[in-house]
């Protein structure tokens, strides 16, 4: 017999009445206990974007996301093709820049000694 556990099943449940939002824009902060994705409409001319969803993760949980989220893009480019680089590939690190839009906030230095 294995060591090995199977992994546990788990049953999710989609309630009818949710509201489905969609974001072309997110903001990723983070403390030293959570990370924090802000999910958000840029409209066409108009000079701010408006928060649909906040989103709160253990950095385990945003870990595992990550990874979801690589394992998913994957097999979607498999199915439907390679997807081009948005704003040429030119995400800057330090700033959180891609394509002129800003995707993330803060820097690795910062500390939030409040939590």
């Amino acid at each position: 017999m294995s060591d090995q556990q199977s992994p546990k099943q788990i049953n999710v449940e989609l309630p009818k009445e949710i509201n489905a939002i969609y974001s072309n824009f997110a903001i990723i902060s983070h403390s030293p206990h959570e990370m924090i994705i802000d999910f958000a409409q840029i409209l066409p001319a108009l000079p701010k974007a408006r928060v649909q969803a906040r989103i709160l993760l253990t950095p385990t949980n945003a870990k595992m996301l990550h990874q979801a989220l690589g394992d998913n893009i994957a097999k979607y480019e498999r199915r439907f093709g390679t997807m081009s680089n948005p704003g040429g590939g030119n995400f800057d690190p330090h700033t959180g820049r891609l394509g002129g839009m800003q995707w993330t906030v803060g820097d690795d230095d910062e500390q939030n000694d409040g939590e």
